[in-house]
């Protein structure tokens, strides 16, 4: 059995292929931020004609935090119902290790709303989305607000928020700890699982970096509304994650909705059907509208 210590067979985006709208202005490799030498680029998804400033959907990729490319937007088709959408790049868990994944995608977020006049759409009606480690990067961006720590500096604009109106978090892990503990303690160890990459040593020595990776412990009062979409027989990332993941959202009086799949894995196709789809266009009306 796979989990968050091993690699997936597959890159989890690869069950995908993400088609810009036929009305989008696309922006691709716009830089953002430039680390060590290393650029880092977002693509930009705009409705055409738009006369107003529509809301902007963030866009975080999975494959392990270990792999993965910006390029693949399932989102990009919600340019039709005037939202404008980015996917972006972060660097992945061979090139630097956390907090650098999440300080790239908070640079980004910052990027994007002081440039949010150049491009036209909204500073203040953010949201970011990702699957699987791009659906933890989603989340903890949620809940860390203001944590210095896991703000970083990257990019710069340090006068604009890092915060999200709305998230939408496709299976991914919410807290680390639960995870080992509860479901892959032969893995506590192990110096090559994919989370250890992504921590810098195996979690018996990374534990205090494991909980600070975590979404969950830093759930608070003021956290954006939060959509999840999760497979029920996932055995990459457990649904218990989501589930505990939603029922701290509700006990903290938040917004919160969890969708199961029922009998389905890891990245199931049943994420971009005609029920799913309606679903988050749903619920980005509601919370960006």
């Amino acid at each position: 059995m796979t989990d968050v210590g091993r690699a997936a067979s597959k890159p989890s985006d690869s069950k995908y292929v993400a088609t810009p709208a036929r009305n989008a202005e696309v922006i691709r490799d716009v830089q953002y931020a430039k680390i060590d030498g290393l650029p880092l680029k977002l693509d930009l998804y705009l409705p055409k004609n738009r006369t107003d400033t529509p809301p902007l959907l963030v866009w975080i990729h999975g494959g392990n935090w270990k792999s993965g490319r910006k390029d693949r937007c399932p989102l990009a088709w919600l340019t039709r119902h005037d939202f404008a959408v980015t996917s972006l790049q972060y660097r992945l868990s061979g090139q630097a290790i956390f907090p650098a994944q999440i300080h790239d995608c908070k640079g980004a977020v910052r990027w994007l709303r002081a440039n949010a006049e150049m491009y036209r759409y909204s500073a203040e009606k953010v949201d970011v989305s990702g699957i699987s480690a791009g659906g933890h990067l989603a989340t903890l961006i949620g809940t860390s607000s203001g944590m210095k720590e896991l703000e970083g500096t990257v990019g710069g604009n340090l006068d604009q928020s890092s915060r999200a109106q709305a998230r939408l978090n496709m299976c991914g892990a919410s807290d680390f700890v639960r995870i080992r503990t509860l479901h892959y303690r032969k893995d506590l160890d192990n110096p090559n699982a994919i989370l250890a990459q992504l921590l810098g040593g195996p979690f018996m020595k990374k534990r205090d970096l494991a909980r600070l990776d975590s979404p969950v412990p830093d759930i608070s009062e003021d956290d954006p509304p939060l959509l999840i979409f999760h497979g029920e027989k996932d055995p990459l990332v457990p649904l218990d994650q989501s589930i505990h993941l939603s029922d701290r959202y509700r006990n903290a009086g938040l917004a919160v909705s969890l969708e199961t799949i029922p009998n389905e894995p890891h990245v199931p196709q049943e994420f971009w059907d005609a029920r799913r789809r309606s679903l988050t266009l749903d619920f980005f009306n509601q919370h960006l509208r």
